[in-house]
């Protein structure tokens, strides 16, 4: 092997073990031939002196460093001398206590030999200028990219942080000992300058990029006709949903170049804490852009319901959003940043995603736990069927032990929303129940409480699928008002045998509807017992009973929840009070025109006649002054009942005037007494049930 001199000076160290070279051999192989360049002393003159550079050191440094091993084997074979180094494991448990143990001062005897090249010191230096450059601000990139030096730099921070590895066990050592204890000092302020950067990069990115997003908000907010909920225009949300959370390929390759940088130089910590830092206010901003407010649970419970309402249409946006976009988004992003350590990639994103779950399950459980009331059954159905729907994409992003725990916490937030729906819809129950009012409606009209109950209702069924999964799910809850679960079920199931178009496999929604129809139907039978006039009483039975049927046969849902057979029985009912109506009124008015003692002996009896034609005349009339005050708002209806007087009454009348009418004399007799013909009838009819007081409709 030659001998010469070597292209860079290396310095000599102290009784240092001889390789005996003198001897003319076949040549040894590749790691004698190494030693024996790197540690025979030469007592030739130095060489003119060299010019380092951070290129030309990083070339002498890798290859110093990957003949380390093969130098520590062989020096670990040659005699050993007490006061010679040896380089420790990596792993050596003494390496962070600082103190030097039998084992270390046992170590050290192993390896005198070893020379540190003056290129390691020189290397050194050159980075620390580098780095000082670097803090001072001088060839700084545009955002969010490394300058040339700092790639260089980079670079050079690995090599540092080998050397600080590989000879980080003679810090002891008399000679090398302050060598080795600058290099962990570059290191170290390296690695702070790194710090600054993962920083800078991780946030100037996130700001540029949410001024962009604030930009076109801008422009949005600019259009009159475009929706104010909407963040961005559609084609500009799509992209920022496509991208987010917004940083360019560089960007990440970059930032994942600094991270590794920083792990493998042991500040793993501080590159993880920088990163969750940053993304979680970044979160915060995005949130804060749709509208969502940080609030505790004890703020929502304290805030009135329609500022309440606002929140919540906030937070279903809000969380589709992160279930569909920002969380899936967060994932690929720490997954790139982090490439080569998928361990610490998982904990970042679940750590981080996990707090922002946390904080908008706090808010859905709030609105679960506040006061219950019937207005609110339908955002809690809201917020439920949002989690339902969007809460499978979260879990597939966690791993399995977060997953699971992830999943806990929603399903308990869907369990207390879903027992809150059950319990503010059985308290309709509760709502006709207590609806015991003394004074009966105007004109027998629609009732208040049917409105309210069936608007209710109808409204309720567009969430049908939703309620019969929230009444089949969490339907065994113990019942809030005073009637318990089980009373619900035995008059439930009290129901469906007394009922023959209930099915015993009905859903307990399904149920639950038919007892709020049947008490609602008990409820109106007995407002309509408040009437003195029956006729009247079976008028406000019509109006309210065709306004259910005419609810439930508009909305599909309800329909089929109540079911033909249902509908047919309530048309039947209908019919019924229609009859009743009818006997009440006309069939009274129409004794009048009976025949009965008005004949007699063949003959008619004309004073009969003439209270005959009177009692009509005046039944009629007081007929037309009340029933015209009456009200039937369904026009269909109005004009069934309107059409059917006609048929019982013209005819009758129009038969007994032509038949008697001749004899009344002529002139005061039949004026006196014929006072309507079947064509005035006909009008005072169409004037019934309008609900507008008229004056009696004789008019001579």
């Amino acid at each position: 092997p030659d001998t010469g001199t070597p292209e860079k000076p290396v310095n000599e160290v102290a009784e240092s073990p001889k390789v005996d070279i003198s001897e003319e051999k076949t040549p040894e192989p590749e790691t004698e031939i190494m030693v024996k360049e790197d540690l025979e002393v030469k007592n030739e003159e130095p060489a003119s002196e060299t010019v380092y550079t951070l290129e030309s050191t990083s070339e002498d440094i890798d290859r110093f460093l990957s003949s380390l091993p093969q130098l520590k084997a062989a020096l670990k074979d040659a005699p050993k001398d007490t006061s010679s180094v040896d380089l420790k494991n990596d792993d050596d448990s003494s390496k962070d206590d600082g103190k030097e143990t039998d084992a270390d001062k046992d170590a050290i005897a192993k390896v005198s030999g070893l020379e540190i090249p003056d290129f390691v010191e020189k290397f050194v230096d050159l980075v620390e200028e580098k780095v000082s450059k670097q803090d001072s601000g001088e060839g700084k990139a545009k955002f969010g990219q490394l300058s040339e030096d700092t790639a260089i730099l980079l670079e050079a921070v690995d090599r540092i942080t080998k050397l600080n590895v590989s000879l980080y066990e003679l810090r002891s050592d008399p000679i090398h000992g302050l060598l080795i204890n600058y290099i962990g000092a570059v290191q170290q302020r390296a690695m702070a300058y790194l710090e600054v950067e993962f920083r800078t990069i991780l946030e100037e990115t996130r700001t540029k990029e949410s001024d962009r997003v604030t930009d076109a908000k801008g422009k949005q907010e600019a259009k009159p006709e475009a929706d104010r909920c909407t963040l961005l225009p559609e084609s500009e949300s799509t992209d920022e949903d496509d991208s987010f959370p917004g940083y360019p390929e560089e960007v990440v390759s970059n930032l994942n170049n600094i991270a590794k940088k920083m792990i493998s130089g042991g500040c793993e910590f501080e590159c993880c804490e920088i990163y969750m830092s940053v993304r979680r206010n970044a979160f915060d901003e995005s949130l804060n852009k749709l509208g969502f407010e940080k609030l505790s649970m004890d703020e929502v419970q304290k805030m009135q319901w329609d500022a309440i309402e606002r929140e919540i249409a906030i937070w279903i946006k809000t969380f589709k959003q992160c279930a569909t976009v920002y969380f899936s988004g967060e994932k690929n992003f720490v997954e790139a940043v982090f490439a080569d350590y998928p361990s610490i990639s998982e904990s970042l994103f679940s750590n981080l995603i996990r707090g922002v779950v946390i904080q908008l399950l706090n808010i859905a459980e709030a609105v679960a736990i506040s006061k219950r009331s019937a207005e609110k059954l339908f955002k809690f159905l809201d917020l439920y069927e949002t989690l339902r729907d969007n809460a499978p994409a979260i879990y597939g992003l966690f791993p399995d032990e977060c997953a699971n725990e992830i999943k806990t916490e929603i399903i308990t937030v869907r369990c207390r929303l879903g027992e809150a729906a059950i319990s503010i819809f059985c308290d309709l129950e509760n709502s006709i129940k207590s609806d015991q009012g003394k004074t009966p409606v105007p004109g027998g009209a629609v009732h208040p409480l049917t409105r309210y109950t069936m608007n209710y209702l109808k409204y309720a069924c567009e969430y049908k699928d939703t309620l019969e999964q929230v009444f089949r799910e969490h339907s065994k809850i113990e019942r809030p008002d005073s009637t318990s679960r089980s009373d619900f079920e035995d008059v439930n199931q009290s129901n469906n045998n007394n009922n023959s178009n209930n099915d015993p496999d009905q859903s307990p929604f399904s149920n639950q509807l038919m007892r709020v129809m049947d008490l609602l139907d008990a409820n109106l039978e007995a407002k309509s017992k408040l009437y003195k006039d029956i006729s009247l009483s079976c008028i406000f039975m019509m109006n309210n009973g065709r306004y259910i049927l005419q609810k439930i046969k508009s909305s599909s849902e309800i329909h089929q929840t109540m079911g033909d057979q249902w509908c047919r029985k309530r048309s039947s009912d209908l019919r019924n009070y229609h009859k009743g109506y009818q006997r009440e009124t006309w069939t009274k008015l129409l004794g009048c025109l009976s025949h009965e003692g008005l004949m007699d002996r063949g003959k008619v009896v004309k004073p009969v006649l003439k209270e005959k034609f009177k009692s009509f005349n005046a039944m009629f009339d007081e007929i037309h002054k009340t029933q015209s005050t009456w009200v039937v708002s369904d026009e269909q209806l109005q004009s069934e009942l309107r059409v059917s007087i006609s048929a019982v009454v013209i005819p009758a009348y129009r038969s007994f005037l032509g038949r008697f009418s001749q004899y009344l004399d002529a002139g005061r007799q039949t004026e006196k007494y014929i006072k309507l013909q079947a064509e005035d009838i006909e009008t005072y009819i169409d004037e019934l049930f309008d609900g507008n007081p008229s004056s009696s409709m004789v008019r001579r």
